[in-house]
């Protein structure tokens, strides 16, 4: 038997206002830190679940990607990276003690497989699970139907740095 309480919308509320302003902090101390705007480029890989920043053709910062989640365009949904078999493994990091956090804390969105892909919604889930893993930034890249989701880690510059 579960004797849980059930899901509590103040406590997720207050827990994405705590998970949104840290994302917004991190994410722009990561921009600034790293001077990740302007003519910068970057390439990833969900192989070796990395990420790399370059500026005139010489990499200057790396760090690791853990997906999130995707997102159908045609479709209008939302999977989680746990959820979704075609992943590689090295781009799921520990995305599963995001899945674990919901069913402890009874927050039904996180342990979700996917659900419709409404916008504030997509990005409560997004910030939450940065801030249960630790996340340095989030990242997103769009590609035919779908918007990949990522959190980036680990970030060290490179000797290469200019």
């Amino acid at each position: 038997m579960d004797d849980r309480s059930k899901h509590d919308h103040t406590d997720w509320d207050a827990v994405v206002l705590a998970a949104r302003e840290r994302a917004r902090s991190r994410q722009a101390l990561m921009v600034e830190r790293f001077g990740l705007s302007g003519d910068v480029q970057y390439d990833w890989s969900m192989d070796n679940a990395q990420i790399t920043w370059s500026r005139n053709g010489r990499v200057f910062l790396t760090g690791r990607l853990t997906v999130i989640g995707s997102i159908s365009v045609t479709q209008q949904t939302w999977l989680w990276s746990w959820a979704n078999e075609s992943l590689p493994h090295a781009a799921l990091g520990d995305i599963e003690q995001v899945r674990q956090f919901g069913e402890e804390n009874d927050y039904p969105v996180l342990p979700w497989p996917g659900f419709n892909s409404h916008p504030e919604l997509v990005a409560e889930a997004r910030m939450v699970a940065a801030s249960v893993l630790d996340a340095e930034g989030l990242w997103a890249e769009s590609m035919d139907d779908a918007q990949l989701h990522f959190m980036v880690h680990d970030l060290v510059l490179t000797a290469d740095r200019q």
